[in-house]
């Protein structure tokens, strides 16, 4: 198949990677991250996480987050919202977009949210419909789509029977997560062919992890066969509480780069989104794990 003509990037760093980190990032570095993100081209970024304060205090301050945002015209600010109560919290601060997260991994999902994979669909369901009630979309992630940490290799079939089941409760979009990073091109390839399956292709996203440093050829071989939504974090900050060693997603910039080069229309200023990368890192002191980042900051 030919590459997609356009691509749109889902930025998850200001939840994914920074709920990551061992204290809590300062509210106003969260806010100016999003604005910068904003301004550089991104369209739809993941701002916050209604989830637990107590399992995860990096994001108690979901709320300011969420209120605080100097929302710019046509860029979608979402939100992950594991629950209903979590979904409630962030309707009463104006979220547009919501997303849920479940496993293609028995024992992750027991790890991650205390439950089977079939349990955490049927947490789902009262979300969707909350959603649906209020006219809000949600997004479904699933993890461990190429390997657990605990059971390792993942059948394709049982990733396609869990996006299957997301779709079809109403997520309008499912991003399919390599948690670990342990993927390859065509493990990528075979597991996206399962799941194309029973979910359109159109419908589809990748969320890859650059633990094992196979994210980029692992993208690449998704973006042969059609998949035009790629999730990303700036600076490739991020990682995984519950998957010991899993680094973080693959870095924006170098996704960026890859795009450029393919001639892949993006909307995002490369220039732009790199010095976003150098400036969150040093300010919360962090290395910068985008290659594309560090070599254009070295120019």
């Amino acid at each position: 198949m030919a590459f997609p003509q356009s691509v749109r990037l889902v930025e998850v760093g200001p939840r994914d990677g920074l709920q990551n980190e061992p204290e809590a990032i300062a509210t106003d570095t969260k806010l100016e991250l999003i604005d910068r993100l904003g301004a550089a081209g991104l369209a739809h970024i993941e701002a916050a996480s209604f989830v637990s304060p107590k399992w995860v205090p990096q994001m108690a301050d979901h709320r300011e987050v969420m209120q605080g945002l100097k929302r710019r015209e046509g860029i979608v600010y979402s939100a992950l919202t594991p629950n209903l109560k979590g979904l409630e919290a962030a309707l009463e601060c104006g979220v547009e977009e919501v997303a849920v997260f479940g496993a293609a991994s028995e024992a992750f999902s027991q790890k991650n949210i205390n439950c089977s994979v079939a349990e955490s669909l049927e947490r789902f369901a009262p979300v969707l419909e909350r959603a649906r009630e209020a006219n809000v979309r949600v997004r479904g992630y699933v993890s461990c789509v190429l390997g657990c940490p605990y059971e390792g290799e993942i059948a394709p079939a049982k990733v396609a029977e869990v996006s299957r089941a997301l779709f079809e409760m109403g997520c309008y979009e499912i991003s399919l997560g390599d948690t670990i990073g342990t993927g390859t091109p065509l493990k990528a390839k075979r597991m996206l062919e399962a799941v194309a399956r029973d979910v359109p292709m159109d419908k589809l996203a990748a969320h890859f992890h650059d633990t094992y440093g196979q994210a980029l050829a692992n993208l690449y071989a998704v973006l042969e066969e059609g998949v035009a939504v790629l999730d990303s974090s700036v600076a490739g900050l991020g990682g995984c509480p519950y998957a010991k060693g899993a680094s973080g997603n693959v870095a924006s910039e170098d996704v960026i780069y890859l795009l450029d080069g393919l001639g892949i229309e993006s909307g995002i200023d490369l220039d732009a989104l790199a010095a976003t990368g150098s400036w969150i890192t040093q300010a919360i002191g962090r290395p910068n794990r985008s290659k594309v980042g560090v070599a254009l900051a070295a120019q």
